[in-house]
């Protein structure tokens, strides 16, 4: 089994209202803010981004998210690196990481079965 293409980007700032600003300047609209730097932006029907404000002393990081349309039934080929098989996430998914070739982590997302 495949992945579905892109689910989500994760992307840290060190400034939650310049940043939503920008999306916003770029077509996405703020589908759920939490109240403590971070939200959920949408555009169209491609992936959906996600923004938390980090400390200003941390470097900012960005992830990638796959869909995975069924965590029970993906079966990763042998030559792909898993990090970690898929976990219940905080945020109502399951979540595996794997690494590419260049070092890069990768997360795989699944609805919660």
């Amino acid at each position: 089994m495949a992945t579905d293409g892109f689910e989500a980007v994760f992307m840290e700032t060190r400034n939650w209202g310049r940043t939503a600003k920008f999306l916003q300047t770029l077509g996405f609209e703020l589908e759920t803010e939490t109240g403590d730097g971070s939200g959920v932006f949408r555009n169209g029907s491609g992936p959906y981004v996600v923004v938390i404000e980090v400390p200003e002393d941390r470097e900012p990081a960005m992830q990638l998210a796959l869909r995975v349309a069924d965590a029970d039934a993906f079966r990763p080929d042998p030559a792909v690196d898993v990090v970690s098989p898929f976990e219940d996430t905080h945020y109502g998914t399951r979540e595996m990481t794997v690494r590419d070739p260049d070092g890069r982590l990768w997360s795989l997302q699944a609805p919660k079965g």
